[in-house]
């Protein structure tokens, strides 16, 4: 290991902690929350989502030019977005819309995902420079400890409002307060490490995209993310009226993401001892397997969904810990930099989540399906295809494109 102190993993787990926590779970909850609290449609919340992500074409990668220029004064940069991240938390889920609610929850969700993107590009081009002073598999190390922080944020995150709905009457309201400190302490620990960044130029995007083993990684990332984004995307709606489960979403979710937590450093064990690539493949193939399970579920079948979410969020550990750990090891061979590697890499993974919501929400509406209400046989059936068998076929395309890219530890 060089330099003259080592990393503060565990701070790198309390903010990535923080990230996921405003990621992945806003897909989950902030629709429903806004169709249940505002009557907005689901069509409309689904154009509002894809709208701003046609916005991150432009806006990802820009921040990525923007992090590589503040490298030397990246703590404070860093500051900023987290205050940016917290009060537009607490304005989607504490305050009331001050004007239309569909207006209300997309400039939220600008604030919110513009500070998103932004702090997990300078968290993960931090992680480069950091992982090289690991040692040999630094980059598999750090993704274990990072990745793990995440999904533990993420099952916080996807149980809080059911917590908080026991002690009281505003459980997003509480919801938001709480990020809101957690984040600023997550800023605060991680205060040192932002401080080893020095000054840098840009290695600039088309660095990135010219190589073509980071383009590919790329194009696997779309691809292998996006069965995640359905599933998120249609969760709450196929334990609720598929299952016929109402009230089991809460612990089933704390599922998925429990068993992600605890298989992530298992598979970034297994990467150190057999290869990442090897590894990763045998995590998507465990999805595929899971959700060809889930195609068969019906009404009452919630043992069983049990152990899909068991298997498919084992399978999720692998995805979230290796494939970032892959590109980072890919950018500190073409781009040490990385800010602009990771603003393309911001952009693809939120984009599946906006395509999933944008065109799966109006597929289901068209359907016949309405939330909460008793829906007929073909909008079940159509909810069921999206969130099961959508997923499995996405795997296998991620899988074969996967298995043909040249990596260094092929050889």
């Amino acid at each position: 290991m060089t330099g003259a102190a080592a990393p503060r993993l565990p701070a790198y787990s309390v903010f990535a902690g923080v990230l996921a926590a405003a990621g992945l779970p806003i897909y989950i909850h902030a629709p429903k929350f806004y169709v249940d609290e505002y009557g907005v449609s689901l069509a409309a919340l689904g154009a509002v989502l894809f709208g701003l992500r046609l916005i991150d074409v432009v806006q990802d990668p820009a921040l990525g030019w923007i992090s590589e220029r503040l490298a030397a004064r990246r703590g404070l940069a860093v500051g900023l977005g987290v205050a940016l991240l917290a009060i537009s938390m607490l304005a989607l889920f504490a305050m009331s819309p001050p004007v239309a609610p569909l207006l209300w929850f997309g400039l939220c969700l600008t604030g919110l995902f513009t500070a998103f993107s932004f702090l997990t590009i300078n968290f993960y081009a931090q992680g480069v420079r950091t992982a090289a002073r690991l040692g040999d598999r630094g980059h598999v190390r750090l993704a274990a400890w990072r990745e793990t922080g995440a999904l533990l944020g993420v099952c916080l995150a996807a149980i809080a409002p059911n917590l908080a709905m026991q002690l009281t009457g505003h459980p997003f309201a509480a919801f938001a307060a709480g990020f809101a400190a957690l984040a600023l302490l997550a800023g605060w620990l991680m205060r040192p490490e932002w401080s080893r960044a020095g000054a840098v130029g840009g290695t600039g995007m088309l660095t990135v995209l010219s190589d073509p083993v980071a383009r590919r990684l790329l194009i696997v990332a779309l691809v292998n993310a996006t069965p995640v984004a359905v599933t998120s995307t249609l969760f709450l709606f196929f334990v609720e009226s598929r299952l016929q489960a109402p009230g089991w979403d809460g612990p089933l979710l704390l599922l998925f993401f429990i068993s992600a937590a605890a298989a992530a450093p298992l598979w970034g064990r297994a990467a150190e001892r057999h290869g990442a690539k090897r590894v990763l493949m045998a995590g998507m193939l465990l999805s595929i397997a899971a959700f060809g399970v889930a195609v068969f579920l019906g009404a009452g079948d919630t043992t069983l969904f049990a152990l899909v979410c068991l298997a498919s969020g084992a399978a999720l550990g692998a995805d979230m810990t290796l494939l970032p750990a892959i590109f980072a090891g890919r950018l500190a061979r073409v781009a040490p930099e990385a800010g602009q590697g990771f603003g393309l890499w911001s952009f693809v993974t939120k984009f599946t989540l906006a395509f999933a919501a944008a065109i799966l929400l109006p597929l289901l509406e068209a359907s016949g399906f309405e939330s909460g209400t008793d829906n007929p046989p073909s909008a079940l059936l159509t909810l069921t295809l999206l969130y099961a068998a959508l997923p499995c076929a996405l795997k296998f395309v991620a899988v074969g494109l996967l298995a043909t890219t040249p990596l260094k530890e092929d050889s």
